[in-house]
Formats: structure tokens, sequence, C-alpha cells
């Protein structure tokens, strides 16, 4: 690998080797993880304090502190009631539930968080509360925020300094809210580009990383010593420990098969850097080492982390991980405890999880020694904060409504997204352009800022996002045409490629849809068309001879080489977030025909040659790049790249027929949900919530079954006429008799029971269904607030019956008040015995 680092860089890397590769030749059979040198050391006052403290609580009260609900499920009065230590936002939920909340309203809901807490009136206790959330690129769960690019694009331009500096701006808008904790960064060393968080991590490389989360940590943080936590600084966290991305099949949440050294030098190394730095808050991963869920693994969390490693802080759990732990489940976890975490996250289930946790520690199950230690860490890392001191979040200081999508945090983000582009291809020196030209600028990227911005943008995944999302932000199209109409040149916007006049040139902005963690795992490299027409609007421009400059939106290296053998000049972009302008500055001169800024961008990814080189890393034997670990063309280079082969090598695995999933863990394409009120209107959704179009008879909203927001709650309002709520086809289906074999099964939670019939129908068309049967019966069997698998065959051995097209797989029906929640909902062919099977109504 070759490439030019950066001074702080090249400092961070060093700190990196002196922890990391001082130990690659050891035993692998006895592998010592290195303590890390750190100038924090334990301060005597607030230990003093913690002693204090800690003498003076009740076990409610401790069990409380470490214990993280969710504002989507989580009441001001409850807060009052539990005073629970922490609070978080998921990546869809806003202040009130209003996803376009601005900064003050996010200000006012952390006042009304903090005054609970410390009202004794209910729990004793009056230790203020903090605030976690998802600062992924910016603070980029808050609609109007600055969005820098995602890490991936980060760790492109090689600059620690740069990391630092978007650290720091981070905090101060996140400050800005009232919002004490982030977590962030992610230091995961991803080794199978199909993993749905690649964009997530700075690089395959652990030197990038790790030479990246020290820095990323101190703007964060402060550095240790006058600035540490004082002031905008907040409380970071480095997640997710440890091997997330290297989970076989890039499957999100999977097991990472490794020996023990390669967990050490390659997964862990941004942990070494950040915990140098001061981190106060280490996540703990979903994934398992080696058949073992990392949330239970004492070794792990508290041998390796806390023992060997000399991690002062508190581990905090990720979203409902532990439920995946032996012995454990959504409402109880003593092992993940006993293991090593010491603040749980439980965003929906967290009253049940509190009393089931004291009656754990009344009984020993969990020892009082262990809870203490939990709480201790916890409570050190918030008086280190001052949450003791600093008041309300709307009187402090930091609270400063100037920082929020500040001018210079605007230009930052600009600055990032020049540094970060990775000039692939530029045919007979294409670029950069004349401003003066006259520009067509075409895909379904061009003016899409949802899209340039990617998941963790407003909403979690990103796929619900508009423009209107991003009131602050600039397109692509926008700064390119503000450059080029400046300059006495002309531009067209087509999204199709169509133009009234011909151009000199075409810009082409194409890529990958929004996603997020575990819906973005994909099985394939080869580049999926999100409409199927971008090669063939690549193509058709090119037939036109039209020179085409492709700028490609991804959260990963994808195998484009028929966009590639399409394009006289191919930009890797990565998802670039709010400041589209910087793309202009670097492909567009001045008006005097001089370069603005030139590509500085280098691949911190492998680039694939063939479209099954999932886990293509550098360093490896058989390393066979496109374009290798370090590549990334500048204006200076002459390079032509010849055709490359569109010949596909990848096998990937169809669907078998045994199920067909239609909501299982996302919706299925084609699915979406429909509520139907009094008034028959029908409306259609794919967000996470929404509300019949009366306003009234029939809430949605996301519910946790096993992952995030992996099911949906309906709440029906008595009105006296039939509601209903269903999972429906955006096509009209036919029904074969392959689908009338089938089961449709589904996880069911009833909340509140019926106090009418519930009518299930199922392949519906209009005011008809092929069958129906009703919840009444088999209500007696099911315990309110519990998950029940059910499955209900479509047929009972009679020939297919009309209709014979359906609208909606399935639909429930009620006139009176009612609450249910559905999730994994799949036509299965055979099923299992400890399903519920509901028999036809004769």
């Amino acid at each position: 690998m070759s490439f030019v680092l950066h001074s702080a860089f090249t400092k961070t890397l060093c700190i990196c080797a002196a922890l990391v590769v001082c130990n690659i030749h050891a035993d692998p059979a006895r592998v010592s993880w290195p303590k890390v040198n750190t100038t924090l050391q334990p301060d005597e006052a607030v230990e003093q304090q913690l002693d204090t403290l800690l003498a003076s609580m009740t076990m409610e009260q401790k069990v409380a502190q470490i214990i993280q609900p969710e504002i989507g499920y989580l009441s001001v009065a409850q807060m009052r009631k539990y005073g629970f230590g922490s609070y978080l936002n998921g990546g869809n939920s806003a202040p009130y539930g209003q996803k376009q909340a601005d900064a003050k309203t996010w200000l006012r809901y952390a006042d009304e968080m903090y005054a609970a807490s410390v009202d004794n009136s209910e729990d004793g206790s009056s230790i203020p509360t903090i605030w976690g959330t998802d600062a992924m690129h910016g603070h980029s769960n808050v609609y109007g925020a600055t969005l820098f690019p995602h890490n991936i694009g980060l760790g492109a331009a090689r600059d620690a300094e740069l990391i630092h500096r978007i650290g720091q701006a981070t905090a101060k808008e996140v400050a800005a809210t009232g919002i004490e904790w982030m977590f962030a960064p992610t230091v995961a060393v991803v080794r199978d580009d199909r993993w749905g968080r690649t964009y997530e991590s700075f690089s395959e490389h652990p030197d990038i990383v790790a030479a990246y989360a020290g820095p990323m940590v101190t703007g964060v943080q402060g550095e240790i010593g006058e600035t540490f936590l004082t002031d905008y600084r907040r409380i970071a966290t480095a997640k997710h420990f440890v091997g997330d991305g290297g989970t076989e099949n890039g499957i999100d949440r999977g097991d990472t098969v490794s020996t023990e050294q390669q967990l050490r030098d390659i997964h862990a190394a941004g942990y070494y850097t950040a915990i140098a730095a001061g981190v106060q808050s280490v996540m703990a991963s979903f994934n398992s080492w080696n058949g073992k869920r990392v949330h239970g693994d004492h070794y792990l969390l508290t041998e390796v982390l806390k023992q060997q490693m000399g991690f002062d802080g508190f581990v905090i759990s990720d979203w409902n991980a532990h439920k995946f732990v032996d012995g454990c489940d959504l409402e109880q976890c003593a092992a993940a405890f006993n293991a090593g975490v010491d603040v749980m996250m439980v965003p929906e289930h967290f009253e049940a999880f509190y009393h089931n946790t004291l009656q754990q520690v009344k009984s020993g199950v969990i020892s009082a020694a262990r809870l203490d230690d939990a709480v201790r860490r916890f409570l050190r890392a918030k008086i280190r904060w001052g949450v003791f001191s600093r008041g309300k979040p709307s009187s402090r200081p930091e609270s400063n409504p100037q920082w929020f999508n500040a001018p210079e945090h605007r230009l930052l983000a600009r600055e990032a997204v020049r540094k970060s582009l990775v000039l692939l291809k530029n045919k007979n020196n294409i670029l950069p352009l004349s401003p003066k030209s006259k520009v067509l600028i075409a895909g379904d990227g061009a003016d899409n800022i949802a899209k340039q911005a990617g998941g963790w943008s407003v909403s979690w995944q990103g796929t619900d996002n508009t423009n209107a999302d991003f009131p602050n932000a600039t397109s692509i199209y926008a700064g390119l045409r503000q450059q080029i109409e400046a300059a006495g040149g002309k531009v067209e916007l087509s999204i199709d490629g169509h133009y009234s006049d011909k151009p000199d040139v075409a810009i082409v902005v194409i890529g990958e849809e929004p996603y997020a963690e575990w819906f973005g795992d994909i099985q394939q490299l080869e580049y999926q068309h999100s409409n199927k027409g971008d090669l063939a609007l690549l193509q058709r421009l090119k037939q036109q001879n039209i020179p085409v400059v492709t700028v490609f939106l991804s959260g990963r290296p994808l195998w484009v080489n028929k966009e590639l053998n399409a394009s006289d000049a191919f930009v890797a972009a990565w998802l670039p977030g709010s400041e589209g302008q910087g793309i202009a500055d670097v492909l567009l001169t001045n008006k005097d025909g001089h370069i603005q800024y030139d590509f500085v961008g280098k691949l911190s990814f492998s680039w694939p040659q063939y479209d099954d080189q999932y886990r293509l890393n550098v360093g490896q034997e058989q390393y066979t790049p496109l374009f290798a670990y370090g590549y990334g063309l500048t204006y200076a280079e002459h390079t032509e790249l010849e055709p490359l082969s569109e010949t596909t090598r990848a096998v990937i695995q169809q669907n078998t027929g045994e199920q067909i999933p239609l909501f299982v863990r996302n919706l299925a394409d084609g699915m979406s949900w429909a509520l139907s009120d009094s008034t028959q209107s029908l409306n259609k959704f794919t967000t996470p919530s929404a509300v019949s179009a009366d306003g009234k008879s029939i809430t949605m909203q996301s519910v946790n079954l096993a992952y995030q927001e992996d099911g949906r709650k309906f709440v029906w309002q008595s009105s006296g006429e039939t509601a209903s709520a269903s999972l429906s086809y955006t096509d009209v289906q036919v029904l074969t008799e392959t689908i009338n074999s089938k089961f449709l099964q589904m996880d069911i939670r009833i909340d509140q029971f019926p106090a009418d019939d519930v009518e299930i129908g199922l392949m519906c068309q209009q005011n008809r269904c092929l069958r129906s049967v009703s919840l009444q019966p088999w209500l007696q069997k099911m315990t309110p607030g519990q998950w029940l698998t059910i499955a209900l065959p479509l047929s009972c051995g009679d020939p297919l019956s009309t209709p014979s097209l359906a609208e909606e797989a399935v639909r429930f029906s009620t006139k009176q008040t009612f609450s249910l929640a559905i999730a994994d909902v799949a036509l299965v062919k055979t099923v299992d015995a400890s399903t519920l099977t509901l028999e036809c109504k004769q």
C-alpha cells in the first residue's frame, strides 16, 4: 500500500503500532491483550463521591440507573416513577413523534425528561438522567442538522485532523439539542462488503480505523486534561465490541469465526486508541464470536476489555441485543449483566426488565457487587461529564442554538466531501469540466438528498425521506447548477437523460438506495439498479457521443464493471451527506479554467474485479482487486482503463419456495401496510408509523420482537364501525394452487383484548376473502403482552375458490377497541408443531 498520511494520522498510527503490532506474533493458543496507556486516571474526589452515592442509593434506584428505555415507548411519568439513569432515541424516533421536530423541540423534550428524573417525589432519587443518540455522521437523526460523509468516505480522506474537527462539530450540534451522549464512533473493521453497515466503517484495514478512533473521540469528548468533557463536549461511545465487521457472509448480528489473535489485531484495533483518548462508553456487539454471543461473553467484556485493556468506563448493550444471549429474553437477562454489560438498552420492555432485574438481584442471580460495579462505572462517566452541576439542558451555556447547522459546520462538511471523493477512471482526462460548458445532469441521485445522505439520516433506514426532510442541505445537482450558471454555462436536469438541447457532457448520478443495519445486508456485489435503467441510461448517452461522467453513490464497493465501461469518468462519491456542492468543487474548474480542488481520496476498501469477491481485503493471499486499497487518481495522472469483463461469476441462492416472506424484518418488495377506517378510505404506507384517513380509527407504530422495529402495533379506537388493518400487495396477485397450498404464518401479540369479535381475512380483494377466521376462540390461549406464533391455512383441502385475485395478504377487522402487534409474516409450506394453527371457519 502506498499513500501519503497527514502528520496527525501518522502519529496515531504509531500509537496503534505500539499497542497492537508488538503482540502479533504471540502464541495463538494464549493471546494477551495489551493494557492501554492513557493519561486518564482515577480522580480521588470523584471516587469518594461515588462511594457516598452508592451508600445512599436503594437497590431500586441502582437498578433504574442501568436500564435505558427509548423515547417512543417511555413517558415522562415513567421517568418520574423510576428515575432511569439514561434514555435514548432510536433511528426512527423524534420528540413527540415529530419526524421534522426542530432543534428547539428536541431541547424542550430534554428539559422535560431531565425534570422528571430529578423529581424525587416517586422514586426518591434526584440523579439526573442523560440522553443517548446515534450521531452517526453529524447529529444525523435531527431535522436540519449538518450531515457529514459517512465513515467509508471519511476513510478515503486519510485525514485524522479532519476527523477530529468533525467530532467537535458534531458534539456542538448534539449539545445544541440538550443531549449528553453520542453512540459514536463506529470502529468496526469490515471484512465482507455485503454487510449492511459497511459504510459505518472507516476501512477494511485496522490501521485507518485505529488512526481515526482516537481523534474522533477527542473531538467529541475533548482532550484528557482541561477540556475533557467540558463545555460542548459529549460522552462518546466506541462500538461495537468486538468483531462486528467480521461475520460470516456479511450477515448483520451473525457469527465472527476467527482466532483470538485476529480478533485482537484486526477487529479491536480502534478500541486501543479510543480508550487511550478516554472514551467513556463502549457498546457491546450483536455478533457472536465463534458461536458465543458477545453480549454474554464474560471473557471478552470483563476479562479482556475491562481487566486486560484497562477500560474504566461502562459497557452499554445494543438495541435488545440481550435477547439473543442464552437464557435471556426481551424482559430479563442476568447473563448479560454478569458477563460485563453495565447499562442495558431495553427500548420497549423496560418496566418488565426493571422488575425482573430487581428480583434477580434480590435472589442473588445478579450479585450486589456486580450491580454496584455497573452503577459505579456508569455514574463515574456521568460525574466526569458534570451531570450534577450543569443543570437542566436549556440552562446550559453549550445549548447554543447557533451551533446547530452552523455555517462553519457546513463548510467543514463540504471540505470532507471534497476529500472523500475517489477518482477511479478519467478517460482522456475528461475531468475536470469547464463550468462554461453545456451540461446535462441525469440519474435519480442527482437531485435526491435522501440518496446522497443514505441511512441514519433523519430516519433509521433513510428509505422514507424526501428532499423536504433536509431543509438546510444542498443536492449534487443544486451544487453543480450554482457553479455552472455563475460561470455562464448551461445546465439541464433530466433524471432519465432525455434533453432539449444536446449537451457537451453529461454528469450522471446513480447508486444504491438508502439502507442501514440489518436491512442493508445483500447477497451479491453486483450493483443492483434501483430502477433497472441506470446502465441503459449511461449506454444511451454514450451512443449519442455524449461524454459521460458517472458519480456513484454507495455505502460499499460494488461490482460495476458494466457501468465503468459505459463511463468516460467514474467517481466513487460514497454517501456524501448534506453538502452536495462539494462534488462540484472537484469536478469543475473555476471560470478561468483553473482546478479548484484536485482529487485526494484514496480507497480505504479494495474495489472488486469480480462480482464474487465478497471478502476482498488487502494483505490476503491471491489479492486480485480491480482497484487496490490505496488507489485513487489525481488530475496529474494520465491512465487509461482497458475494457473490463462484464461476465458474472457469483452463484446467488434462490428462494426455494419453502417460505415467501411478506414482512420479515422489513416489508418485502411489493408489500405495504393499509389502514381502512369507517369512511372506507384505504391508505397505504411503507413507513414505521401511520394513522387511518380519519385520524383516529386506527394507529400504527413500530415495535420490537427480535430486532429493531421488526414489528408493527395497531390500535383500534371504538367507533361502532368496522375498521381494518392489512398487509397489502402493491400489485394485485393471482392466486395459484401453489399459493393456495401454503399457510400464512406470523407472530402476534395481543396488547388489549377486544370487546367484540376480530375477523382475520386471508387473501382478500375488496369485500371478499379467500378464507376468514375469527380470533375470538383462540384468545384464551394468548397472554396479553406476550408473542405467539400462529399459522392460518389458506386451504382446507377444497379446490381454489373465488376470488382468484388478492390485494391483501391478511386483514384484521373489528368495530371495537383493540390492540395487537404482528411480526414475521410469511407464506410457509409447513408449520412447526409448536405453532398454534388456526383452523378454517366451517
